[in-house]
């Protein structure tokens, strides 16, 4: 179960930087997450997603924060408390900053990227507990891609895709850093569809979600996220497919849209 909740909230950029018209400053998202226990869907923890305007000395950034945490009666089972952080460019939500601070049954592990968009780098810093409690620290500088985004700008950027142009079958790929690599995350437009949600029936366009050079998601069509048909494009649904199972992810509540 280590990688689900990682990957759900993969669901929830490309070379382009396109304008921000989908993401405000003081949205929150809300999730339930499902994974299958012996057959049965379970509700096993909550997911939020949460923007908020932050001032530094020289500009102002928008804060992508998204957190994982299992319900309480999970935690003697398998307790996650995970937080990843973006902090972007509000007009075209270019990384600046991300943290990645994660508890998932007991491993715990931080990440840290600051982007050097000029030089295409990153400089990193990787820190794991060990089983004795002493902690070990690695830093690294990373060569990326012009177009490389962490793992929650991405999520952020799928939304601002022009997806009302596309037609089924389209694809766009991603690339993102995660523990230290590169992957290839391909996007494909399926449908619209019409579904019913906590937050009302809602008209979505339905995508698939790949990864080229990955084991971790498995399928082309087995990992499917629905977004609102509409200017805010809010994730509303999703299913997933891992090596150690499937779930779901489905919205509880959303406020502060910017549309």
């Amino acid at each position: 179960m280590k990688y689900n909740l990682i990957f759900l909230m993969l669901f929830v950029s490309s070379i382009i930087s396109a304008q921000n018209t989908a993401i405000g400053t003081n949205e929150k998202l809300t999730f339930s997450a499902s994974y299958n226990m012996s057959g049965l869907l379970t509700e096993l923890a909550q997911v939020t997603m949460e923007t908020s305007e932050v001032k530094t000395s020289s500009s102002t950034l928008l804060k992508l924060k998204c957190t994982a945490a299992t319900y309480s009666k999970w935690d003697n089972f398998f307790k996650i408390r995970d937080l990843y952080e973006s902090y972007v460019s509000p007009k075209t939500l270019t990384p600046y900053l991300y943290k990645r601070d994660i508890y998932e049954g007991g491993y715990e592990k931080f990440m840290q990227y600051k982007f050097k968009h000029k030089t295409n780098t990153i400089e990193g810093i990787m820190r794991k507990k060990r089983g004795d409690g002493t902690t070990w620290e690695e830093k690294k500088n990373l060569t990326i891609s012009a177009s490389t985004k962490d793992l929650v700008s991405t999520i952020y950027n799928i939304r601002n895709l022009d997806i009302h142009k596309a037609n089924p079958g389209d694809t766009q790929t991603f690339k993102i850093v995660f523990d230290n690599e590169e992957f290839l995350i391909n996007v494909k437009y399926l449908s619209k569809e019409t579904i019913t949600t906590n937050i009302g029936k809602k008209e979505c366009y339905k995508l698939a979600i790949s990864m080229n050079n990955s084991s971790v998601l498995k399928g082309n069509n087995d990992n499917l996220l629905w977004l609102t048909a509409d200017a805010n494009k809010i994730p509303v649904f999703a299913k997933f497919k891992i090596p150690v199972g499937n779930g779901e992810l489905k919205i509880l509540s959303a406020t502060g849209l910017k549309n």
